[in-house]
């Protein structure tokens, strides 16, 4: 009786699961109009750069009231901002997807409505939004692991340890940070790192979807940490192979070199 309960149960719960895109795509607009839609639709521009260095992928950063509220407490800072990509090259947008994004990042202090009304405001902004191919359930976005042995997102990497550590990183990467943001008790840096993004992005493919970059790093009190490459590169392209994961398996190394040198 109880496998067959638990079978059923497991059976419940599949029936229900969806798939949910990591990206949105839509129609291409300049950055100039792709900042100016945001702001009109309450989402503050922090940031922007080109990603890998190429002027036809370049990525605008946003946040908006809601997003920090969430990621205001512990650890959660990540999921402060969003971000998307005009890609000059394939003439369209490519959007993080919050509700995909925000379940990676947030956990169990996610709110579904908020994450639904960060998404209405980016459809009010750009009209239709498509999801793309890259997609995992709703159910395994939290708790998502490349594969058994690989990190989850609270296994975050601390890449420095003690006090005075945003003057030592803003001295260090001044004309590398993309955004500044400020929440609860932590500050997000985004990192451009060109060499190592034009590397892996192109090993993988992932040009097309680019809008995850740049790398972040949250400080928090005395220390300083980032999503462990192995975990924010797989939890970014959940269509990775093994064998696409292979070709870049020096890169979560990479990562986490650079930036802790940023703090030297």
């Amino acid at each position: 009786m109880k496998k067959l309960v638990l079978g059923a149960l497991v059976l419940s719960v599949s029936l229900f699961a969806k798939d949910v895109s990591s990206y949105l795509n839509g129609s291409y607009q300049s950055t100039d109009k792709v900042k100016s839609a945001l702001s009109a639709n309450g989402l503050k521009v922090i940031g922007e750069y080109d990603a890998m260095g190429d002027a036809k992928h370049h990525v605008v950063v946003y946040t908006c009231p809601g997003l920090k509220k969430l990621a205001s407490k512990p650890t959660r800072g990540f999921a402060s901002v969003q971000k998307v990509m005009i890609d000059a090259e394939k003439k369209n947008l490519v959007m993080t997807n919050p509700e995909y994004f925000m379940e990676a990042f947030l956990q169990d202090d996610n709110d579904a409505k908020i994450a639904a009304k960060v998404s209405s405001k980016l459809s009010a902004a750009f009209g239709t939004l498509k999801g793309g191919a890259s997609t995992l359930e709703d159910d395994d976005i939290a708790g998502f692991h490349f594969m058994m042995g690989m990190p989850y997102y609270d296994d975050m990497i601390e890449v420095a340890e003690g006090k005075g550590l945003a003057a030592k990183l803003e001295k260090n990467a001044k004309g590398k940070i993309v955004f500044t943001q400020k929440v609860g008790k932590a500050t997000v840096y985004g990192i451009a790192m060109p060499k190592i993004e034009k590397t892996y992005v192109k090993t993988i493919n992932a040009e097309a979807h680019a809008a995850f970059l740049p790398y972040m790093v949250m400080i928090e009190g005395d220390k300083a940490m980032i999503l462990h490459g192995k975990y924010y590169l797989a939890i970014s392209n959940p269509t990775l192979s093994m064998g696409d994961f292979m070709g870049i398996s020096s890169t979560p190394d990479d990562i986490e070199d650079y930036i802790t040198a940023l703090f030297k």
